[in-house]
Order: structure tokens, then sequence, then C-alpha cells
């Protein structure tokens, strides 16, 4: 009886990870081709978390040409205002009995990642002269 618990367990979480998987190229499509307002800019999907019984997505965006708080939050602000619209358009094309209600994070990692990696570089630029000067 466990092993069939286990075994539908294993297959409801490859499915949930499928439709978000689904959901995550297609909702990236539909911002980037369909989604008109320019107070959005250039936005990737990061990443999509399904619930266990696909009633809410959380989408995770990623902005690309924003540098400010508040640039990243009022793009978001145009997201969840057009998630009716965008919930719409997904179920047109991810057939699913019910679409996902969808709800939007700013996703700072690629951001943080590329501080992190200009704080190493300088950090190595900085041992290499370091060296320079104390072999002199």
């Amino acid at each position: 009886m466990l092993a069939k618990v286990a075994k539908e367990d294993v297959a409801n979480t490859q499915r949930v990870q499928r439709v978000a998987d689904q959901i995550q190229k297609e909702l990236a499509q539909l911002i980037q081709f369909e989604m008109k307002d320019p107070r959005i800019g250039f936005a990737t999907v990061s990443g999509v978390d399904v619930s266990r019984d696909l009633s809410w997505a959380d989408v995770y965006i990623t902005f690309l040409d924003k540098n400010s708080e508040s640039e990243c939050k009022e793009a978001l602000t145009v997201l969840e205002k057009a998630a009716g619209f965008l919930r719409t358009r997904l179920s047109k094309v991810v057939q699913l009995r019910v679409t996902p209600k969808l709800r939007f994070h700013y996703d700072g990692t690629a951001i943080e990642g590329a501080r992190i990696s200009a704080l190493i570089d300088q950090a190595l630029d900085n041992d290499a002269d370091k060296d320079d000067t104390s072999e002199s």
C-alpha cells in the first residue's frame, strides 16, 4: 500500500514539474511578444513553482534592464495587473482543466550573482596587483 502511495506521489510531483516547465516556457513568450507595456522592459521568467493542486503558480521574474528597486516594483505591478490577461492567454496554449492563478515575484539572483562575480574579479585583480608590487 505504501509503495503505491509513494509511486502516485512521485508521479504527481513529476506532473506538477512538467506543468511548471510548460507554464514558464509559454509565459516567457507571452510576456516577450504580447505584452506591449514599455514599463516591463526586458523581463525573463526565471522560474515557476506550481502548487500541488495546480491552483496557483508563483512566477519568478528577472528584469535585466531595471537598475532600481522602484523600477522593478513598477514592472511587477504591471505584470500583476496583467495576470488575468496572461492567465487567459495561457489557458489557450496549456491544456489544463483549470489554469493556475498567477502570482509574480521579483527574482534578483541573476543581478546578485553578477555583483558577486564582479567582487571576486576585483579581489583577484587586487591580489594580482599586490603580487606585482611585492616582486618589485
